[in-house]
């Protein structure tokens, strides 16, 4: 059988390593990893390196795990690990086997660190922060061997047991690898692998003081889950030089099939930012309205929003794999959402800016069912009732008293067709103190549903609407950018790029058979856009329709 799927799919040096190492016999199987640290919601930087690990996995007919980087318990949280596991299932992948945790690994993480104190490459050292990074030296100039360095083993291991027992106050001293000082890559200044911290645990509770650091954990629990190939961003790039040095220095790992680690360019998009801290504070000062905020990148806020799993992986898939950094356009992922939408997406009307219509020859208190196609290209989804009655609603933007020959909608005196209705003509309108029109009526053609105008009439404008008495009011959230600078990680503080007018919020009405719309199925309105119903706020008692893209792409 062949280890490759025999879907065709674009190549990239990833995956020519990997057809290199099958070939050789280097491994017979492909076993990946995503490993997300639970402090943070996933965001759509994540989104390409879960389509990639766990895509690899599945065109390889191999394995992927998901791995949560559970060494920082200050920061994480369960809330984080279930949002995580959801956007992985939701984005249409499967893990292998049980979720796994570096806590998993914490008494076997705990006897490697004693392997290397009795190998004499680690040491406890007590110089605070300050002084630590005094000692690392700069880019252009070599650290120095810190005064604890030499300490013999014996005394090590004593030390490194007490501050196993709590003997040692948080930053009071750390276990570092002793590698080398005078390293040109700063990893490899004898990085701490080991530092103390009395927290609670999500996982393991209060069993441990002392918390492993990511560089030590990671190579060593991909080791013991016989991953193959470690994918990771680039920021990772030197510390591959002490991912091996922890495995080339342990025993156990002493094996031709053990994992390596090779890094892809992380994801830069356009208005975007990727930085869970930054979202973090966003969240924190609630710039937003939490982590699935619409307006926010994280995969939770485009599912809320009413991006779809399949336009999310076709977007990693047209971005591609490599090594080279560059800024991806917005446009891009919008279009990618757009189109599945546009193929997918059941149609309605929806009028945002509501204006009162009156068909003064249509009979009052009477109801004429119409019929629209749920899907214009889809014939087998059928079609769908909607009423028609003397009063309705237009959009007011689609009337005017009077205009030019541009204005292809309703102006008195001439007419327009209702979509996938009648024709309509303006005959007067009513207007308040202001000015404002309120009320425009009109008078209908009842010779002219489902076909073109009789008597050679050219009818060149067609608008939405929704019958007044069975219209369900709602909310409608129109979202902008959240950043008004293309680069918003470039400023000195997000607050100066922040965009004041990223949520606009209007109340209109929708089609009466919108009533029930399940959350995060988008629609097509009409004239309008890509709706879906708030998966948080929408109930059959307050429709909350959230703007998911618009109809084309008005920002370029």
């Amino acid at each position: 059988m062949s280890h490759v799927d025999t879907e065709v799919r674009p190549s990239n040096f990833i995956r020519n390593i990997i057809d290199e190492d099958l070939a050789s016999g280097k491994y017979t199987s492909v076993h990946t990893r995503f490993p997300p640290e639970p402090n943070g919601y996933l965001h759509i930087g994540h989104a390409k390196s879960i389509c990639l690990n766990f895509g690899i996995a599945k065109d390889y007919q191999g394995q992927c795990n998901l791995r949560f980087d559970d060494t920082n318990p200050e920061k994480e949280d369960i809330d984080y690990v279930n949002s995580i596991k959801q956007d992985v299932q939701w984005l249409g992948f499967q893990w292998n086997g049980d979720i796994c945790y570096s806590s998993n690994y914490f008494d076997q993480l705990h006897g490697y660190a004693i392997e290397l104190i009795n190998k004499g490459l680690a040491y406890v050292c007590f110089l605070n922060a300050e002084q630590t990074r005094e000692y690392r030296g700069t880019l252009k100039e070599p650290g120095k061997n810190s005064p604890y360095r030499d300490t013999s083993v014996e005394e090590n291991l004593a030390l490194f047991e007490k501050m196993r027992a709590g003997g040692f106050k948080e930053g009071e001293c750390a276990l570092r690898a002793k590698i080398d000082m005078a390293s040109p890559f700063m990893c490899m200044r004898d990085p701490v692998i080991y530092r103390i911290r009395f927290a609670h645990h999500h996982q393991t509770g209060d069993k441990w003081c002392i918390y492993p650091m990511y560089d030590f954990t990671h190579c060593i629990s991909d080791a013991l889950e016989n991953i193959t190939h470690s994918v990771c961003t680039l920021e990772f790039q030197d510390n591959r030089r002490l991912y091996d040095w922890v495995l080339d220095h342990l025993d156990d790992f002493q094996k031709p099939t053990r994992p390596h680690q090779y890094e892809f360019s992380r994801l830069n998009l356009e208005y975007t930012l990727m930085s869970k801290r930054k979202l973090n504070d966003l969240v924190a000062r609630q710039l937003v309205n939490g982590w699935d905020d619409p307006r926010m990148p994280t995969i939770a806020g485009l599912r809320r929003r009413g991006y779809t799993p399949a336009a999310i992986r076709e977007f990693c898939l047209r971005i591609g794999v490599t090594k080279q950094e560059n800024m991806i356009e917005v446009g891009m992922l919008e279009a990618c959402i757009r189109e599945d939408l546009n193929d997918n997406a059941p149609r309605a009307m929806a009028v945002i800016k509501p204006l009162k219509v009156v068909i003064e020859n249509f009979a009052e208190g009477e109801l004429e069912t119409v019929y629209a196609p749920v899907h214009p290209n889809k014939e087998e989804l059928g079609k769908r009732e909607l009423a028609f009655g003397r009063e309705i609603f237009i959009d007011a933007e689609d009337f005017k008293e009077e205009a030019n020959k541009q204005f292809k909608r309703l102006v008195l005196g001439k007419e327009v067709r209702l979509r996938n209705s009648y024709v309509i003509r303006a005959e007067r309108c009513d207007k308040d103190e202001e000015g404002n029109i309120t009320t425009v009526y009109c008078t209908y053609d009842p010779e002219t549903l489902g076909k073109n105008p009789a008597d050679g009439r050219k009818v060149k404008g067609v608008i939405h609407w929704v019958e007044a008495t069975t219209a369900k009011p709602a909310e409608f959230r129109l979202y902008q950018r959240l950043f008004t600078d293309a680069n918003p990680a470039s400023a000195e503080t997000v607050d100066e790029v922040l965009n004041p007018e990223s949520l606009e919020i209007k109340f209109g009405v929708v089609e009466a058979g919108l009533v029930n719309a399940p959350a995060e199925q988008a629609y097509q309105f009409e004239r309008e856009g890509y709706f879906c119903a708030d998966n948080k706020d929408s109930s059959a008692e307050q429709l909350v329709f959230n703007l998911t893209v618009p109809l084309r792409d008005t920002f370029a």
